[in-house]
């Protein structure tokens, strides 16, 4: 990894001095680059800062303010970017996933209240058929009324777990939706980059690939993940 982000380093070098040469009406497509380029390697802002600052070092920048020095933090701006759209992205993500699980810890409440409530009508019914039982009083009537109890338990207990199910169903798809999209937006971004990567070295080229079929493996396990805990 280490040399990976030496090469990267170098290259963002070379690529803001060719930057900084060409005057203000240069392009900022190379900044993009070598944007991308941090992303695919999992750099963060303050990774890709400290090699800018080595950048400015060498090209004897760093301890000036001039207009080359305005050049450099632009290209830095712009080179940033895509690691920043990555973060917002990601934040998103944890909010929607943070909601669904409020949501899901308020729908588990109501199903144990509803549990209560079907323990408390056993217990009640059990009472009264001990108290039956004591008595010796069976009279028809409260037969009839403790089993029509017991119809009422065994459906509404069919709907608790019925409901439960479709629950958890609801979530996985959700999950399993949101976790996929983010992976799938990823994987548009190194399909860009590998179409940029074109006039760039054979080893980026494999890089890309390697990472592009690891989000794919990733997507699968997600995928498959969310259809165990659909058929629970």
């Amino acid at each position: 990894m280490k040399k990976k982000i030496n090469s990267l380093s170098q290259r963002y070098l070379t690529a803001l001095e060719k930057h900084l040469k060409q005057g203000p009406q240069s392009g900022l497509q190379p900044a993009l680059r070598m944007g991308r380029e941090a992303v695919a390697l999992g750099l963060e802002t303050l990774d890709l800062a400290r090699i800018h600052e080595q950048a400015l070092v060498a090209l004897e920048l760093s301890n000036i303010k001039n207009g080359f020095t305005k050049l450099a933090g632009i290209f830095f701006t712009e080179a940033n970017t895509l690691i920043e759209e990555t973060h917002h992205a990601a934040r998103q993500t944890k909010v929607r996933l943070g909601k669904l699980m409020t949501k899901l810890g308020e729908r588990t409440e109501e199903l144990a209240d509803s549990n209560r409530q079907l323990q408390q009508g056993v217990i009640r019914r059990k009472v009264m058929e001990d108290d039956f039982a004591r008595r010796g009083q069976r009279h028809q009537k409260s037969l009839d009324e403790s089993l029509e109890l017991q119809k009422r338990l065994r459906l509404l207990t069919h709907q608790v777990i019925a409901a439960q199910e479709d629950e958890r169903k609801k979530i996985s798809r959700e999950l399993q939706d949101e976790i996929a999209q983010t992976l799938l937006g990823i994987n548009v971004r190194l399909l860009s980059l590998k179409q940029e990567a074109r006039d760039n070295s054979k080893g980026l080229k494999k890089e890309i690939t390697t990472t592009q079929r690891l989000v794919a493996d990733s997507a699968w396990s997600v995928r498959q993940v969310g259809r165990k805990i659909g058929g629970l």
